[in-house]
């Protein structure tokens, strides 16, 4: 029988590794199925752009899966049962059950809504394409001066302000954080974003928090009443609750513990890519959930597993962080560097540079999902893999 490989999710880590698998392991002894909600590949980092009214590339899965023997099940992950490995998934002809050998988790993450009443009946986000169409159908419905709120302080608000800011002029956009918008960059990309900003009309409101969000309105911790017509709700992000409701050892805050080699440490036989895995990176800090974790922790995964089932020796992954790369609408954007303690540098690339520089990054991120290369040699992979003596799988 073949050795059954799951992967869980086709976002930037899923869809990366499910290729990069399929193009080193010979399909005569190994399965691969890729289990996603949606047919199409989704850029998420372009998401706020989808929402502001900007038609984006469309990806068929199974256009990045061609030339391979991937097997796409389009469904959605109901429940992981790791003591039997099985996984359980639902789809508009009803429930099935998934078997494997082993188990690749990328389901990624979602808004973290920090227990605030409301989100879930009144708030709209742009962390998934359903999402961002929703708030893309009621800024259409809005007349000019509708009002649009946006809560958060980091990158994923910082780009949803400025972008529909941009797109919509006739909206009035505004921002409320419980911090400072965007108080970890340096002082030169600060100035620069604060800029565009006040370019854009966009009102912002620091250090309010928000303790209550209603239909046409979000409540600050001091009463403050921030009026909204469309309140946006880009206050961080949290994992699916899958991993910890199937008994995976888990962190607190509910991403998969693993080791170096993304192996899940109560499940050997189960791995984990992307914001579902909890990693300390090089600087001794928690990897960020981002874009950015993708790429250290695919390969570091696939490694792992491709090692384990062939014999061949793992070679260890690096875990650095560089920066942020933050675009401020189309025509605009920021590259702030970060230290080894992941502090701003002073310097900073900003304006349109910066916007081309990041719009590139993530044309060649999306090209890339379905031509994946780690500079390992594929031809060798493969002729280890055929080889009997190094293809310990267990069954």
């Amino acid at each position: 029988m073949k050795h059954r490989i799951v992967v869980l999710g086709a976002g930037y880590a899923g869809a990366f590794s499910a290729t990069f698998l399929a193009r080193q392991l010979h399909s005569d002894d190994f399965e691969i199925t890729v289990v996603n909600a949606e047919p199409d590949f989704i850029e998420r980092l372009r998401l706020h752009q989808l929402a502001a009214g900007q038609e984006l590339r469309h990806r068929p899965l199974a256009e990045v899966f061609a030339g391979t023997d991937i097997r796409l099940r389009l469904a959605r992950v109901t429940d992981l049962d790791p003591e039997h490995r099985t996984v359980t998934v639902a789809d508009g002809n009803g429930v099935d059950r998934l078997e494997y050998d082993t188990l690749l988790y990328a389901l990624g993450s979602t808004i973290a809504d920090h227990g605030v009443p409301g989100v879930d009946e009144h708030a709209y986000h742009v962390a998934a394409r359903p999402a961002a169409l929703r708030l893309r159908a009621r800024l259409d419905e809005l007349d000019e001066g509708g009002k649009v709120l946006v809560v958060g302080g980091n990158l994923t608000a910082i780009e949803a302000a400025t972008e529909l800011a941009e797109s919509r002029p006739g909206l009035r956009v505004s921002l409320v954080t419980r911090g400072e918008l965007g108080g970890w960059l340096g002082a030169k990309a600060h100035r620069h974003m604060r800029r565009a900003f006040d370019r854009f009309g966009i009102t912002v409101h620091e250090h309010s928090a928000i303790v209550r969000v209603e239909e046409a309105a979000a409540i600050a911790a001091d009463g403050t009443v921030f009026g909204s017509d469309a309140t946006v709700w880009a206050a961080g992000f949290a994992v699916h609750s899958i991993a910890a409701a199937s008994g995976l050892a888990v962190e607190p805050n509910g991403q998969i513990t693993v080791d170096r080699q993304m192996r899940s440490v109560s499940h050997p036989n189960v791995y984990a890519a992307g914001d579902s895995v909890f990693v300390i990176g090089d600087n001794g800090l928690p990897y960020p959930m981002s874009c950015a974790s993708a790429g250290p922790t695919s390969k570091a995964a696939t490694a792992a597993i491709i090692g384990d089932l062939t014999g061949r020796k793992v070679a260890p992954t690096t875990f650095s962080y560089i920066g942020n790369h933050i675009s401020l609408g189309r025509n605009d954007g920021l590259f702030q560097l970060v230290d080894g303690d992941a502090r701003a540098k002073p310097g900073a690339l900003r304006g349109w540079a910066a916007a081309r520089i990041k719009s590139a990054i993530i044309n060649t991120a999306a090209w890339a999902i379905s031509r994946p290369t780690f500079g390992k040699p594929s031809h060798q992979y493969r002729l280890a893999i055929r080889e009997p003596s190094t293809h310990p799988v267990a069954g």
